[in-house]
């Protein structure tokens, strides 16, 4: 089982930045890709960025080039730095992991909002 507890979020004007954590633990060592999803409401959930074991990035077309995910492997934790906001960035930023099983993990939720 893997646990994961986000930071971070908050109010901030367009164009300002934010960073999200994400410290995972539990069984650790099981974990082979971490990321960050996203759901507006009336929207359906969708991926942010991810970051493997590798170190392989992939992001979502609508954050490219403005976030940036990353990973600290000691401190078992991932980033997400999010720069130049916009009001469509507004949701809730969840925190995933997937472990070399196939199993999914997700934190608890952390609300962005994004103002005009």
């Amino acid at each position: 089982q893997v646990q994961l507890v986000q930071s971070g979020g908050g109010l901030v004007q367009a164009g300002g930045s934010l960073r999200l954590s994400c410290v995972a633990s539990g069984s650790i060592f099981s974990i082979n890709v971490m990321g960050w999803y996203r759901q507006a409401p009336g929207k359906q959930r969708e991926l942010v960025a991810r970051i493997t074991s590798r170190g392989t990035r992939n992001y979502g077309d609508s954050v490219k080039g403005r976030f940036t995910i990353s990973r600290d492997k000691a401190k078992n934790t991932v980033y997400l730095q999010m720069n130049s906001l916009k009001p469509e960035d507004t949701a809730v930023y969840y925190c995933t992991a997937a472990d070399w099983g196939g199993d999914d993990y997700w934190g608890q939720g952390t609300q962005v909002t994004v103002s005009s």
